[in-house]
């Protein structure tokens, strides 16, 4: 099983699809605990130092990992198959580590996005997942050269198979999933300049 994931602050939508590209599973992923912050340096940095913002931004990765790790165990049970891999939105190239930058612009914007694919990309490093990265702007028409004749079937046919809901988050998830188990040679595996 393949696992492809389109992340918000604090959750994410995840279908996961077999070989043949079915989909298996379709759900949304709780990221983060209520009642925490979904977005520690873009709504809450304004108002905090540096030294406080580090430490809500460390309290908030440990209750990402916990909700994420929760939400990765029902999901497998659910599947009942094992998951082998994980497709995330790119991260962008040298994005920094320190916090006093990612409380500037432009990096404040993309910091929360970040930390989620960091701590996604982690704890499906700990569970043996290959962990793949995709340009959310061409990880659709890369499933659909891969698809071929195929492609509506396969990434519009759950809409009406399953049912709604069936978004563009589901879309791009599932294609994401069927491009990490694609041709090789295609870029799926490095991130994007600029993240997605």
């Amino acid at each position: 099983m393949r696992l492809g994931i389109a992340d918000h602050f604090g959750w994410a939508v995840a279908v996961t699809a077999s070989a043949d590209h079915e989909v298996v599973d379709r759900r949304r992923l709780e990221l983060i605990e209520p009642g925490i912050t979904a977005a520690p340096i873009h709504y809450e940095s304004k108002r905090l130092d540096v030294e406080a913002t580090a430490a809500l931004v460390s309290s908030v990765r440990r209750s990402v990992a916990r909700a994420t790790s929760a939400a990765f165990e029902e999901l497998t049970a659910a599947v009942g198959a094992p998951v082998v891999s994980i497709s995330l939105r790119a991260l962008p190239a040298d994005f920094p580590d320190d916090i006093a930058v990612q409380r500037r612009s432009p990096y404040e914007a993309r910091a929360d996005a970040v930390m989620y694919r960091q701590v996604l990309s982690e704890l499906a490093h700990a569970r043996g997942w290959d962990v793949h990265f995709y340009d959310a702007k061409r990880v659709v028409g890369q499933a659909a050269r891969l698809l071929g004749d195929r492609v509506d079937e396969v990434l519009l046919g759950p809409r009406v198979g399953l049912g709604p809901p069936w978004t563009k988050d589901h879309r791009m998830a599932l294609a994401a999933a069927i491009v990490a188990g694609g041709e090789p040679g295609l870029p799926q595996d490095r991130p994007a300049p600029g993240g997605g």
